[in-house]
């Protein structure tokens, strides 16, 4: 008798085949059998009518705070993920020097926009080095498996102290410690070496990450490592986004190019359109199909299934935030504010008055938001991520002769209180997501970009899962979809391929026993919202999912329709599997 069969699903196996008809036994926490199978099983789901995939493999997440209190790893184990990697942009909390633990949480909590209260009361700091960090999550228990990579930013601050965190230039011999550091860790179960180059990411005293402006020397000398063990991948946050210096992006795959090439491991950087060079993403994945075929390198951009957004409403941010009548509502609930802002007189008192920014930075923000009502857009539930330009704030105000903002203040009401407005920063020029599709469907892109755990009170792009199925395989209606095995197999085999995780992301006999009962026909995004779930009560946007009917992890069953089981098979993943 196995331990389970998933019985009469249509199968999406992962490997890139066309679905077919069948059952998919598990033994002993691995693949068993699949097709007819007739011997029963100890537990039995019915899946007649329902897709059956492999677990979904997320590349890009933050939880590096939270995997050290959080069993669950929510929201990201609310979309399908049975294996996420964290560690990624070169932020992370290991190694870390003693009496240096709030440098790590100030440079998470600037770049990442994780509230710094919640590491301070979460993290149990239990560890200095990097292998006693798996070491702290080797002890714990989870709802998925977890893999991790050692950042630049904490292996730059430990051998390299205030020097490294002013970023100032590396001499051979720190060189030599950071890639002894780096070995370290990948001899002891890391995935790959993170690093952050862009301007964009800054610690909460506006300094960079470590290592951003550094030399080839540096990133060479450490990477070298990889190479030298055959095992571990290089992930980036590379310069050029978000209207930094164009031309850098150019620099940047010249020296993956070459580095990839040398080292013949797999480089992997955040490939985004964005509206001051609209058409780079295509010129960028050129270059990248020419390293591979001129010099070998395997440069592989990460991609996102939909626009990279800010959210804004009442539980987050927005125009009116800083108006002085709005802030004295700040201690009331979303109930209670609802019912002062429907009344006429304080309506006008807001719309009226100017902002005051006790945060400098927030100024810039708001002003993001301003000049950008073109893309502006209802997010509403279930959420739309390819809203038409006629639906913009700017559009709908003008085909109603109102003001902008006066627009606005009345769709910030709508679902009482709790709707949400999508401002569309990337991946949103041509106010489609046709480049996004090319994206996606290309051979050398990897898909992620979703940030699980990061950026908790502006964005909750941990769906990025479930809207690769539902958007591009289900609902589109503005341009083609995608084929369900293409889909399915981009965020499975392919992911775990690419961090060297060959024993699971397919539902072939001998691999792991992770998989998804999924009802395509149910499947959608819900509204995000806030829960002040995080340690110190601190806040973070969430976002479930309808229509996953059973999540299954090594065999066991984690969550039935979205809610946990009980059950934490998860663990840590220690470097490359077979």
């Amino acid at each position: 008798m196995y331990d389970l069969v998933v019985r009469g699903g249509t199968v999406v196996d992962g490997t890139g085949a066309a679905p077919f008809s069948g059952d998919v036994a598990i033994q002993d926490g691995k693949v068993a059998e699949v097709g007819t199978v007739s011997e029963r099983g100890r537990h039995e789901i019915d899946a007649v009518g329902k897709i059956v995939t492999p677990g979904f493999v997320d590349i890009h997440t933050h939880y590096d705070g939270q995997a050290t209190w959080d069993s669950l790893l929510t929201p990201t184990a609310w979309h399908g993920v049975t294996t996420l990697v964290m560690g990624n942009c070169g932020v992370g909390f290991a190694p870390v020097a003693p009496g240096k633990q709030d440098f790590l949480i100030g440079l998470m909590e600037g770049v990442e926009d994780i509230p710094g209260t919640a590491l301070h009361e979460g993290i149990e700091w239990e560890w200095e080095t990097f292998p006693e960090y798996l070491d702290a999550l080797d002890r714990r228990r989870y709802a998925m498996d977890i893999g991790t990579q050692v950042p630049h930013g904490a292996v730059r601050a430990y051998v390299m102290g205030e020097r490294g965190a002013k970023n100032e230039p590396a001499t051979p011999e720190d060189i030599e410690k950071q890639a002894a550091v780096v070995k370290e860790a990948i001899q002891a179960g890391a995935l790959g070496f993170s690093m952050s180059r862009t301007i964009v990411h800054r610690a909460v005293d506006g300094e960079v990450v470590p290592g951003t402006h550094g030399a080839e020397d540096e990133i060479f000398g450490i990477a070298r490592v990889l190479g030298e063990l055959g095992e571990g991948i290089v992930e980036l946050a590379p310069a050029g986004i978000q209207g930094e210096d164009m031309s850098k992006p150019d620099k940047e795959i010249d020296w993956m190019r070459r580095l990839s090439a040398e080292i013949q491991r797999p480089i992997s950087f955040a490939l985004v359109q964005h509206d001051v060079a609209p058409r780079d993403w295509k010129r960028l994945l050129d270059l990248c199909d020419r390293a591979g075929e001129e010099d070998g390198a395997i440069l592989r951009p990460q991609v996102s299934a939909r626009p990279n957004t800010l959210l804004i409403g009442h539980q987050s941010f927005h125009p009116f935030s800083f108006r002085p009548t709005y802030m004295k509502m700040k201690d009331l609930s979303l109930e209670e504010k609802v019912e002062q802002l429907r009344k006429p007189e304080v309506r006008e008192q807001i719309l009226t008055e100017d902002s005051f920014y006790a945060i400098p930075q927030m100024k810039v923000v708001v002003q993001m938001i301003e000049n950008g009502i073109d893309k502006i857009f209802r997010l509403g539930d279930p959420p739309n991520y390819e809203p038409a330009p006629e639906e913009s704030l700017k559009a709908i105000a003008a085909d109603e002769g109102r003001d902008p903002f006066d627009l606005l203040y009345d769709w910030l009401l709508e679902l009482e209180g709790k709707q949400l407005l999508m401002l569309t920063l990337l991946n949103y020029s041509d106010y489609n997501l046709d480049s996004v599709r090319v994206m996606l469907e290309h051979p050398r892109t990897a898909f992620g970009l979703g940030d699980g755990g990061a950026h908790c009170g502006a964005i909750c792009d941990a769906s990025m899962t479930t809207s690769l199925l539902e958007h591009w395989v289900k609902s589109r209606t503005r341009g083609p979809k995608i084929a369900l095995e293409k889909a399915v197999k981009k965020m499975t085999s392919d992911t775990a391929e690419l961090y060297g995780l060959n024993d699971r992301g397919q539902l072939v006999v001998g691999k792991k026993g992770d998989l998804n009962v999924i009802d395509l026909d149910r499947l959608e995004n819900q509204l995000p919202e806030i829960a002040n779930d995080l340690p110190a009560g601190a806040g973070r946007f969430i976002q479930k999912a309808r229509g996953y009917e059973a999540t299954v992890v090594s065999g066991q069953v984690t969550f039935r329709e979205g809610e946990h089981t009980g059950a934490l098979p998860g663990r840590l993943v220690r470097g490359a599997q077979k």
